[in-house]
């Protein structure tokens, strides 16, 4: 891949392209079970999971991967697994890429990002949950040594039918 790419933490300025790239997975996909789009006022609530992340150990962060006019092309995050507090050290990840950044290599490079920064804090095990059939997700979290160990069926109702999901994990 020979275009220039930085990744870097998400900041607030971004907020309006995360929530359209997001955006676009509401309204077009099963991959996020999310039925109606988000505001910039709600994604910006979200946003703020990643305060700490300055904070070298705090698990929650947030990367985006930005072209050379600083557009984003992409995002990853870690965010809270369950808002319960034995589960703290356990973290949720998430990969988000704008459409035509799909194929190009920049999904991985994102999330090994992500990755390599989640192993310097207190995070002990991630977990991507994947709405299923999505060979192409599942194939780059297998290539990130995630491995699957749960599946949840028909979980999910959205575009008048039901959706498995996959759930897998990296140890750190």
């Amino acid at each position: 891949m020979t275009e220039q790419l930085d990744i870097r933490p998400a900041s607030l300025a971004d907020i309006h392209q995360l929530t359209d790239i997001y955006n676009h997975y509401v309204e077009h996909t099963a991959i996020t079970f999310d039925l109606a789009p988000w505001s910039v006022k709600d994604r910006t609530l979200w946003f703020q999971q990643f305060a700490d992340s300055k904070d070298k150990n705090a698990p929650h962060r947030c990367y985006v991967a930005v072209d050379a006019q600083d557009k984003v092309l992409g995002y990853a995050g870690s965010g809270t697994f369950r808002d319960k507090a034995a589960y703290n050290a356990s973290i949720e990840t998430t990969i988000y890429l704008a459409p035509s950044s799909i194929g190009r290599g920049i999904g991985k490079r994102l999330y090994q990002h992500l990755i390599k920064a989640l192993q310097a804090t207190t995070a002990h095990r991630a977990y991507a949950v994947i709405s299923l059939p999505n060979e192409a997700s599942l194939a780059l979290h297998r290539s990130l040594g995630f491995e699957q160990v749960g599946k949840l069926t028909e979980v999910g109702y959205k575009f008048d039918q039901y959706w498995d999901t996959a759930y897998l994990e990296l140890r750190f």
